[in-house]
């Protein structure tokens, strides 16, 4: 008897802790993830942007989701992280509570997100992942930006 070996399709994910849910992010976006550190605040910024840090000579905005969604912020801890991601060819550091794991999901255990959770500026939603009891949000992290709040973010960069 031969035994088949059946590729499934899979997505590597970094998923990470905002506001007691899990979210997701594609694997291959994200640069690194690095500790806390201290942020520089830039006057004339949107309230989402924390400010800039120096990661190995390179100006690096930092953003944080939780402004950015509209939850509530929280005091810093030990677990939060930046994981740092490209967005449209700029490395865009993004403040998350805690990163939890990296995770591989089968592509059939994500749903597109639902007509009553999605609205014209939640595209960044690709969809939830149903693994056992949890749930997780996927992300499309070039779209959680718009273009122009990417142009601005840009021109924070003073090294390009």
């Amino acid at each position: 008897m031969q035994t088949q070996t059946i590729q499934q399709d899979e997505q590597q994910l970094v998923v990470f802790d905002l506001a007691d849910e899990g979210y997701g992010v594609d694997i291959s976006a994200v640069r690194e993830i690095i500790r806390l550190q201290e942020i520089t605040h830039v006057p004339r910024t949107p309230e989402f942007v924390k400010g800039v840090i120096n990661l190995r000579g390179k100006v690096i905005p930092v953003i944080d989701l939780r402004k950015r969604f509209g939850l509530a912020v929280e005091a810093e801890s030990q677990d939060n992280r930046i994981v740092v991601v490209d967005i449209g060819d700029q490395d865009i550091g993004v403040v998350v509570d805690a990163v939890t794991e990296v995770l591989r999901i089968p592509t059939d255990s994500v749903e597109p997100p639902a007509s009553v959770i999605t609205t014209a500026d939640s595209d960044y939603l690709l969809g939830i992942a149903k693994l056992d009891s949890r749930l997780i949000v996927l992300l499309d992290l070039r779209k959680v930006l718009s273009e122009d709040e990417q142009g601005a973010l840009s021109e924070m960069d003073l090294t390009a």
